[in-house]
């Protein structure tokens, strides 16, 4: 077994187990309105819920293709052909995993150290662990960074990677807009403490920041693979020729 595919399989299976954990285990909230696992749209209101699941499922699809797919290389392989399952696993991760992750780590944690009420509410840890707190919001990052290191990933154009990361990003807008107008429920107590305008210039922000995060991964896979992008980028100019 090589090291990228050991990689992913063990962190799959600690993400599985932890994700299994969070839907059987907590089940409830400690009793406060600003955060609750209660009512309409149970936890996956929370965006932190749907980058755990895409976690797993990345991680889980990174060893189907490591066994049935491919991890080719421009420099491995010439002409560079990628299989179907590699072509999917660079996308999801250079367009959603990779850019979402960073998003909720660095928001996350920007806001807690401000005000941890405004995300985090001190009532939480009295059923969540801590352990699963940083399965959620801190190791994610080291995970991803992880994999980016040890496995080439081709990114797509970037017009096409930002087109993908916006419509989740929108997707996700709107479902928590429809939550707070059809259950009266605010998912974040951040977004509950502020004015009508304030929220829109908050959310503009955070547009921007995914944008900018993007282009972070983007920057990065470039610095660990540039020799890569380069014979790729070369391979194509032959082929014209």
């Amino acid at each position: 077994m090589s090291l990228p595919a050991f990689y992913h399989l063990v962190v799959f299976i600690f993400l599985a187990y932890s994700f299994a954990f969070n839907l059987l285990k907590v089940q409830d909230d400690p009793g406060t309105n600003l955060f609750t696992y209660r009512g309409y749209g149970g936890k996956f209101k929370f965006l932190t819920f749907w980058l755990f699941f895409l976690q797993v499922f990345y991680f889980g699809f990174s060893c189907v293709n490591d066994i049935f797919g491919s991890n080719n290389r421009p420099s491995q392989s010439k002409p560079f052909l990628r299989s179907t399952l590699q072509r999917w696993r660079d996308i999801l991760l250079s367009s959603i995993v990779f850019p979402v992750g960073m998003f909720v780590v660095c928001t996350f944690w920007g806001i807690y150290f401000v005000d941890r009420e405004l995300v985090y509410p001190q009532k939480l840890d009295k059923f969540i662990p801590s352990w699963l707190n940083h399965v959620m919001h801190t190791t994610v990052l080291p995970f991803l960074l992880g994999d980016m290191y040890l496995v080439y990933h081709h990114f797509p154009t970037r017009k096409r990677g930002l087109k993908i990361l916006l419509s989740f990003a929108l997707s996700y807008l709107v479902w928590i807009l429809w939550v707070a107008y059809y259950a009266n429920i605010w998912v974040y107590p951040v977004l509950q403490v502020m004015a009508p305008h304030e929220r829109v210039i908050f959310i503009a922000i955070l547009m921007a920041l995914f944008i900018s995060i993007y282009l972070v991964g983007e920057g990065l896979n470039k610095f660990l693979w540039g020799k890569e992008r380069r014979n790729y980028q070369l391979m194509q100019q032959k082929s014209r020729s």
